[in-house]
């Protein structure tokens, strides 16, 4: 799979600690879509060197066999200039399919980000977090800035932030927001954020739910065992692909003027079955994270 296409269409993200490198086979071997080896919140600043060091080996032992991501740390952060040094320091092709950027606020310093990551890989694309107030207020401009290719919603940091709690109520209008902005920018269907309960398959499905009803289409993972359940929540399910299909089939003529299960069908009604059958396609592309 491209670069391109993992960003744009990838439904699981799975973080793995960057100072954990005997994790880094194991979790590409869980064949998520987009594997993201972790310079932030998960590793302790006194680690962090260690963990760049360790992220960089591995990726060039794997060769192009991966594609992942680096969640590095964010523009304030002390540690950013230093992850900028060691993204320059990548040898040009290294097997870096983009960065995932927490805090995203500032077009201009994503500009720089992306500049930095194209001297690795020139088709490497940034997952902007938003999760701040700063963020989601100017969130068209993080949007639409150079080399951001999707939208993710930060929710435990962006409620800390504001100091809200961490209900789906609290936090409609933020991810609301960050759906319509994507749609906006021309960008694919955003990334929701994290659940935290590893162990309740029923919150996690609830959770997928809800973020796939307000228009999200993939979500950040922090355990192997979450990427089965988000994969399925996210995909049209046998009888949406039958819908799909019976649609198609009635309006192949071009004519609208048809029903279908008793309702009538319109474009609108047409184009959500195409997308629905166009999402469940087989790409024929080889997965975005290699087996080990």
């Amino acid at each position: 799979m491209s670069d391109v296409t993992t960003a744009t269409t990838a439904i699981t993200y799975l973080f793995v600690p960057g100072d954990r490198p005997e994790r880094f086979d194991k979790a590409a071997a869980a064949a998520p879509d987009a594997l993201i080896l972790d310079l932030e919140d998960a590793v302790h600043p006194h680690a962090k060197p260690a963990a760049r060091t360790a992220i960089a080996a591995w990726l060039l032992e794997r060769g192009t066999q991966t594609r992942a991501y680096v969640r590095i740390n964010d523009a304030s952060s002390p540690a950013f200039a230093a992850d900028m040094a060691w993204l320059r320091a990548l040898p040009p092709g290294a097997p870096l399919a983009g960065l995932l950027v927490p805090k995203a606020e500032d077009p201009a310093a994503l500009g720089e980000i992306a500049q930095a990551l194209a001297q690795a890989n020139p088709q490497g694309r940034l997952v902007a977090i938003i999760e701040s107030a700063c963020g989601l207020h100017g969130i068209d401009a993080v949007a639409t800035a150079q080399g951001v290719s999707r939208l993710a919603f930060g929710s435990l940091d962006f409620a800390v932030d504001l100091g809200c709690a961490h209900t789906r109520e609290a936090l409609l209008m933020a991810r609301s927001r960050i759906v319509l902005a994507s749609r906006v920018a021309g960008l694919p269907p955003p990334v929701d954020g994290v659940t935290t309960a590893l162990k309740d398959e029923a919150v996690l499905a609830d959770d997928v739910a809800h973020a796939r009803a307000l228009g999200f289409a993939a979500k950040l993972c922090i355990h192997p065992a979450q990427l089965a359940a988000v994969r399925a929540g996210f995909l049209p399910t046998a009888e949406q692909l039958d819908w799909a299909q019976r649609v198609l089939d009635a309006t192949a003529s071009g004519s609208h003027a048809v029903q279908v299960d008793g309702k009538m069908v319109d474009r609108p009604v047409i184009e959500q079955a195409r997308r629905m059958l166009a999402l469940a396609a087989p790409t024929g592309a080889e997965p975005a994270i290699a087996q080990p």
